[in-house]
């Protein structure tokens, strides 16, 4: 069966079109959450979270009770 590239093309135009309707949707959502994407800078990255010293203290604390779990399997 002989596809007709026409057809396809508009077919994908179309969903292209759906697609973008979509990403504003979800982000207009996100606003309206707060749950707006992280700010960027001026050069297009985006800009640095910074963590509390209780996070890091948190965080380190996890990895390190998973790291002597991890060595305490390996050594039986």
């Amino acid at each position: 069966m002989k596809t007709d590239v026409a057809l396809l093309q508009a077919a994908l135009f179309g969903y292209q079109s759906q697609i973008a309707e979509m990403e504003k949707a979800i982000a207009d959502i996100r606003r309206k959450i707060g749950n707006a994407p992280a700010a960027e800078l001026p050069n297009g990255k985006p800009a640095k979270r910074r963590l509390s010293a209780a996070a890091r203290k948190r965080i380190s604390a996890a990895q390190k009770k998973r790291w002597a779990e991890y060595n305490k399997q390996k050594g039986q």
